[in-house]
């Protein structure tokens, strides 16, 4: 089934520090803050187009979330790199045609190696990366042994002097309530009626009050389990892809 629509979601909270690391960098430490039992690949694009609002060369984080590929760069945030629903194995096979669908002047790329010396930095807050600070933060949360139930990730968007941005928060229930966690502004989760939570609106409105909310949408996510995330930190990121693969 085609994957007909495309989230992008840049934060239209404000944003500082961007510039105090690379693009590289930083898509370093978003790898590490999903944790090495997620599939992800770094990947540094050349962009061909004469004319584009990308630079000539993005390096980007092109990771797995909810049973599609996302991509991730630290100026622009996250949006859906899936073309279809129920093809991950076909389309990180081949990451060109979705690459050409973010810019077309995407059309010639390489893996770049997951070791780094990024993990000797000391974290900051990732540049637009609210989304995956969202799954990093149900990740943690699992890992230290809360028992996490329906969990979804929210998508608000709001129209900004920019025009239409997007911001994402974490919602889940546990057995003492329903909750609704915003990484980029608190690790305290808010506590919402549980008889909201069909409403994305309602809970986009509690989340970003007086944001001016458009619309609001929920986004796949896995629920992971304790035992898988406690096995997945335990292993090392995978050496795979340690020398640069170009791809046209």
């Amino acid at each position: 089934m085609k994957f007909f629509f495309r989230l992008v979601l840049w934060a239209f909270l404000p944003m500082s520090g961007i510039n105090a690391r690379t693009p590289l960098e930083w898509a370093h430490q978003a790898q590490g803050m999903l944790g090495p039992g997620a599939w992800s690949r770094i990947v540094r694009i050349e962009n061909s187009a004469p004319k584009s609002s990308h630079a000539r060369t993005v390096d980007a984080l092109v990771f797995e979330e909810g049973g599609l590929l996302w991509f991730y760069t630290s100026n622009e945030g996250t949006q859906s790199l899936s073309l279809y629903r129920d093809r991950l194995t076909e389309e990180k096979a081949d990451l060109s045609p979705l690459l050409r669908e973010i810019d077309a002047g995407f059309t010639t790329f390489s893996f770049m190696p997951d070791e780094t010396q990024a993990g000797l930095l000391k974290p900051k807050p990732l540049p637009n990366g609210c989304f995956i600070e969202c799954v990093a933060a149900l990740r943690n949360r699992v890992l230290r042994g809360e028992r996490i139930e329906r969990p979804r990730l929210l998508s608000c968007y709001a129209q900004t002097d920019e025009g239409l941005r997007g911001h994402t928060v974490l919602t889940y229930a546990t057995t003492q309530g329903f909750y609704l966690l915003d990484p980029t502004v608190s690790s305290r989760p808010h506590a919402v009626p549980g008889s909201l939570a069909s409403f994305p609106e309602a809970l986009a409105k509690i989340a970003l009050p007086g944001a001016g909310i458009t619309k609001a949408r929920w986004v796949p996510m896995a629920n992971p389990t304790p035992a898988f995330v406690a096995e997945s930190s335990s292993r090392s990121v995978s050496k795979a892809h340690a020398v640069p693969r170009v791809m046209r």
